[in-house]
């Protein structure tokens, strides 16, 4: 892709008469993205919302587009990656734009666009992500694979939404920690080196640098890192109590100066194998019941 394309990429929607799809999640944010991106039809015209949940077909959908149509995507980095994934392989000719509107919104917090009130194009964003492989299952992601803690936060989450309420992932962690979860034994293999740990808590790995609602894993970590790598971390190797002492820093990527717990590794294929089943996390869409997961960087 063109410099000046990635340019034009980074540049919000202009009201200039395009035939414009918006795609929202109804379910992003507090449940109300409908409501939360009609304002659009304020300052643009030609607007169409559709609700995600209904595209039954999005080849069928993306085929009845104009060659000049775009698509505007309101929702949170579950929105972006179910979008990714439900598209992937279909050819579109025309740009797409995302309109942060989640909880997280940890890919607009990465690329400094999270206070945007317009949409902003993501072309060049979303050409070349890294795959994670689970179950014998491929997936795209624009931010991280979360295993471990974070993964159970997902499910305990998943299951308070399904009960109507709002879950504090903050407090699942801290509670997961004192009481509910238990660390595994791992070996995380970087580019065919293998790395084993005791006693892992988390062990993520990151394309871009947040995930968790502003969590920073791998502060280090780059999407647009030279020849295309990925970080992995492993938080390892202590008690609860000593978790529960570091775990805040990684709101800051302060965790990393705790050499003896926490360790990063880059690489552009990476392998982590827990000894026991934990739940894992993609993007904040949540898998049961793995024992190992395989990222690939892009090419």
């Amino acid at each position: 892709m063109s410099a000046e394309l990635k340019e034009k990429n980074t540049d919000v929607i202009e009201n200039d008469g395009k035939k414009r799809y918006v795609i929202f999640n109804p379910h992003s944010g507090n449940s109300d993205g409908e409501a939360a991106v009609k304002y659009l039809s304020e300052s643009f015209d030609n607007l169409s919302f559709l609700d995600i949940t209904s595209i039954g077909d999005y080849s069928e959908f993306l085929s009845s587009l104009g060659s000049d149509d775009e698509i505007v995507l309101c929702g949170g980095d579950g929105t972006l990656n179910r979008f990714i994934n439900e598209t992937r392989g279909i050819p579109f000719s025309g740009r797409i734009a995302y309109l942060p509107k989640g909880n997280g919104n940890d890919f607009a917090r990465d690329v400094k666009k999270e206070t945007y009130t317009a949409p902003f194009y993501i072309d060049s964003y979303i050409d070349e992500l890294p795959t994670v492989t689970v179950k014998g299952k491929d997936y795209y992601f624009i931010n991280g694979v979360g295993y471990g803690v974070d993964g159970y936060c997902c499910e305990v989450g998943d299951k308070l939404k399904a009960e109507g309420k709002k879950p504090n992932y903050t407090a699942i962690a801290i509670k997961g920690l004192l009481f509910h979860y238990k660390p595994t034994n791992a070996t995380i293999t970087v580019d065919g080196t293998p790395h084993s740990y005791k006693k892992v808590w988390i062990a993520p790995t990151m394309f871009g640098r947040y995930y968790g609602g502003g969590m920073m894993p791998t502060p280090d970590q780059r999407r647009d890192s030279e020849g295309g790598t990925v970080s992995a971390m492993s938080f390892h190797g202590c008690g609860k109590l000593r978790v529960l002492t570091i775990f805040p820093s990684i709101f800051k990527g302060e965790h990393v100066k705790h050499k003896k717990q926490i360790d990063v590794l880059r690489g552009k294929k990476i392998t982590v194998k827990f000894d026991s089943p934990r739940p894992l996390q993609i993007d904040g869409e949540t898998i049961l019941d793995v024992t190992e997961y395989t990222v690939k960087a892009r090419n």
